[in-house]
């Protein structure tokens, strides 16, 4: 035996013959796991409301993807052409009064000040499959006009003072349907978009970037008693329960299938590689309320885990940007 090995070996031996153990070389450490959780159209109020104290409850972060009709009154609703339509013009409707238009405002500005993100459902909720590059830029003019200038547009006074600052954070979009085309993808950047939140996925996937925008999917997870793969959004557990039509009297029974869909979509990822799970939510409570009731009563759970984080599209968008500018730097 070489010199060196019998060295080494004769100071294991004695190590051994000490009682002292040899460690092993630590286990690699997993991320945390990341959870994100989005409200489309957000209309109703007491939606905003409720969904702020779920954050303050869970620490929780949310993204927010408004609709800018519902800054608009019916005396204003004419501020907002959409592409292809005359003035004034909405798949959803307009907010009822003024009144609600303010509420609705003080309600954005208290989530962006507690660190909810606040980003982009178009205006109208029209289908945009069909429209070009100027047609998409034409909406998303609309709605940075509409989102920064809906006090002075309504007629409200006074104007937060840092308004403009949240107005221009909204960095984010998602289509209304997931409706989503080569144009919009190219209209994106020019408009100062950093990331899109159209996509849908066979299950969870990490995002992509391409041209400057980050590119998250809706994931399809197994839900139900055959686990058939459905979106992980309330409207689509919706149609799946009860055909798209009201059934109060299963609501439990909705809810309890929702959270367990949930609920093994994200141990999957928590016990195997760490993706990120995307879930996403409307105002509207369907079904009784059976889609929020899981989403509280999952979050509840989960968010609170010290090695767990619920947090919006755009703070995900900015860790892993910053990431990056490390990197390229470091190295």
């Amino acid at each position: 035996m070489p010199r060196l090995s019998r060295v080494v070996a004769f100071s294991i031996a004695s190590l051994a013959a000490a009682g002292t153990a040899v460690a092993d070389p630590p286990a690699p450490t997993k991320p945390k796991q990341i959870v994100i959780i989005s409200f489309d159209s957000a209309r109703d109020i007491p939606q905003w409301k409720r969904s702020r104290a779920l954050a303050a409850r869970t620490g929780a972060h949310f993204t927010y993807f408004v609709s800018c009709v519902f800054l608009l009154s019916p005396k204003t609703r004419k501020e907002y052409t959409a592409p292809g339509k005359t003035a004034g013009k909405s798949n959803i409707g307009f907010a009822a009064s003024k009144q609600e238009v303010a509420d609705r405002l003080e309600q954005i500005n208290l989530a962006a000040s507690e660190g909810h993100d606040i980003g982009s459902h178009g205006c109208g909720h029209f289908d945009g499959k069909d429209w070009n590059k100027a047609d998409w830029l034409s909406e998303f003019g609309s709605f940075s006009h509409i989102l920064e200038n809906a006090y002075t547009i309504n007629g409200i006074a006074p104007e937060p003072a840092g308004w403009r600052k949240i107005a221009r954070k909204a960095v984010g979009f998602r289509a209304p349907y997931l409706s989503a085309n080569k144009a919009l993808y190219e209209a994106l950047p020019r408009a100062g978009y950093l990331f899109d939140a159209s996509g849908v996925s066979r299950g969870p996937v990490r995002p992509t970037t391409a041209n400057g925008i980050t590119r998250f999917s809706l994931p399809q997870i197994p839900e139900g008693p055959r686990s058939r793969p459905v979106i992980a959004m309330d409207y689509n557990l919706y149609v799946r329960h009860s055909g798209g039509f009201e059934r109060p009297s299963k609501a439990d029974e909705f809810a309890n299938r929702t959270y367990d869909a949930f609920r093994a979509a994200f141990d999957a990822q928590y016990q195997g590689k760490r993706i990120p799970l995307e879930l996403g939510f409307h105002f509207t409570l369907m079904n009784d309320g059976a889609y929020w009731n899981a989403l509280e009563r999952f979050s509840g759970e989960v968010c609170t885990q010290a090695d767990v984080e619920c947090i919006s599209y755009r703070d995900y968008v900015s860790r892993q940007r910053a990431g990056e500018t490390q990197a390229a730097v470091g190295g």
